[in-house]
């Protein structure tokens, strides 16, 4: 059974496959956080007259506060208190189901005639 010898590709396609391939990667990465997205969206929880105890800190923790610079606990509150925002959106959510539901099917429509290749050569001449 013959093995599949892909086709070959120059040198300029390969390098110009690594740019476009850097490129989506750090566009998927940074266009998120560019449109505003993704990232880390805190609230911090509102806390009148903060005191260690009111904060959930123990003893230990009051010492390792101290060690970071936090010599009071109003100056450590939004750091403690901070909770991540994990509200969305219906919308962005089917945006992004679209997205990857697209790019699967391009994928395999782009792919198909390579699939059919293979298939072919080692399935179809028994």
């Amino acid at each position: 059974m013959a093995r599949y010898i892909p086709p070959p590709q120059s040198k300029l396609g390969q390098v110009i496959d690594v740019i476009v391939l850097l490129v989506l990667s750090i566009g998927a990465l940074y266009i998120p956080l560019w449109m505003g997205l993704a990232g880390s969206a805190k609230a911090p929880i509102v806390v009148d007259n903060p005191t260690w105890e009111s904060l959930g800190q123990n003893p230990t923790m009051v010492e390792r506060w101290n060690q970071l610079g936090f010599a009071d606990p109003a100056s450590a509150h939004d750091m403690i208190t901070a909770r991540f925002d994990y509200s969305f959106t219906w919308g962005a959510m089917a945006l992004m189901v679209v997205v990857i539901v697209g790019y699967f099917a391009l994928m395999l429509r782009l792919s198909e005639k390579e699939y059919r290749e293979v298939i072919a050569e080692k399935f179809e001449r028994r």
